[in-house]
């Protein structure tokens, strides 16, 4: 006896179908099941060693719980024949148009809640109605109105707005089918601290799916960002150092870097695996990757200036002392020459002394020729 992985219901049940080493077919057809809720179609997947159904059933039940349990034990009939098969295909055609009529007839009860979709048995003793609301409604007499016009056992399944989403299915925003309507068969509690730790941006249109909860792929990197953040400081920690406060702003996991704001302004890529050697080096004052090499130019450019300084210092004392001596030999050329020449008398008088005593004998000689002036009668 072997256990298969099964498929089944509208919600996409995981069924644990035992089968003899007689009934199986290859390839795998569709299967009559008889499960909880009655005969249905189901598609049998691979067989399961005891080691994947306890990893089965321990994934299912971190599941948020819903109507119906998400792994469940089922009865293997029959393989499905021909006539199987085409009452399963009717089936779909007239789900499509009792949920039209369901909700025609929902409208004249006037009740707070939204018929999301319809399923039909396989046997049709049974058909199931899947509706949300936010809050408890009293569906009574909607539902003898529904038994009244299908002719058969109404059963009302409340669902979230995350299994409508799975039910009604449709396209993501990353272009493809939404996880929860494609393979996905269970949903995960995702919180906004996964969101956190990613660093997206928390903005709801960007990490919401089309149920308006948080996106299912958020919580599928969740293990690989705890293993390096617990590695690694939160995000936006600081590592405070003399030369100034290196932040610490986002992780990119698929280059495996974290990206650093340095003190200059400037966002840096830093190795996880160097992550360690990078804090060691900023924490002694040390510079580090670029602005290491960075630091030896600005030192290297440095000395050369400093050497440029200290010979045209040189070259200005050099100059000073030689425009010192040949001052120094013109004094003493100047004085030399001085002293070799012989030195003229001095004299008292003036060079206006001779032009004095001229013009003195000649106001001499007028007064002597001035005639006397005769006394008045």
């Amino acid at each position: 006896m072997n256990t298969y992985l099964t498929i089944f219901g509208k919600p996409r049940f995981l069924g644990l179908m035992k089968l003899n080493d007689d009934d199986v077919k290859m390839p795998p057809n569709w299967a009559v099941l008889r499960t909880a809720r009655g005969y249905e179609m189901g598609l049998p997947g691979g067989m399961l060693t005891e080691e994947q159904q306890e990893n089965y059933r321990a994934a299912t039940s971190n599941y948020e719980e819903t109507t119906e349990a998400m792994l469940q034990d089922v009865e293997f009939v029959r393989y499905a024949d021909a006539e199987d098969l085409e009452n399963y295909y009717d089936s779909k055609f007239e789900e499509h148009e009792a949920l039209v009529r369901g909700r025609e007839i929902l409208r004249v009860h006037g009740l707070d809640m939204k018929l999301v979709d319809v399923e039909y048995m396989l046997d049709r003793k049974k058909m199931y109605f899947y509706f949300t609301s936010e809050q408890r409604v009293d569906f009574r007499a909607y539902v003898r109105d529904l038994a009244h016009e299908f002719r058969t056992r109404i059963e009302m399944r409340q669902v979230g707005i995350r299994d409508e989403a799975r039910i009604v299915k449709g396209i993501a925003s990353c272009g493809r089918p939404c996880c929860c309507g494609y393979w996905l068969r269970g949903f995960s509690p995702i919180s906004i601290k996964i969101v956190k730790e990613q660093r997206s941006a928390l903005n709801p249109s960007k990490i919401s799916g089309l149920c308006g909860r948080l996106m299912c792929c958020m919580s599928y990197e969740q293990e690989a960002y705890s293993e390096l953040w617990a590695k690694l400081p939160g995000p936006g920690a600081k590592i405070r150092t003399e030369n100034g406060v290196y932040l610490l702003e986002s992780l990119d996991i698929g280059n495996e870097h974290v990206n650093v704001r340095f003190p200059s302004g400037r966002l840096v890529a830093v190795l996880i695996s160097e992550f360690e050697d990078f804090q060691a080096t900023v924490l002694k004052g040390e510079e580090w990757g670029e602005d290491k090499e960075l630091a030896a130019k600005k030192k290297a450019m440095q000395e050369r200036v400093a050497m440029i300084e200290k010979r045209r210092e040189r070259q200005r004392l050099r100059a000073n002392a030689r425009a010192a001596r040949s001052r120094n030999e013109r004094i003493a050329k100047s004085e030399k020459k001085a002293e070799s020449q012989p030195q003229k008398p001095k004299t008292k008088a003036g060079k206006n002394s001779q032009p004095q005593q001229q013009q003195t004998a000649s106001s001499g000689k007028r007064r002597r020729n001035r005639k006397p002036r005769k006394p008045e009668e």
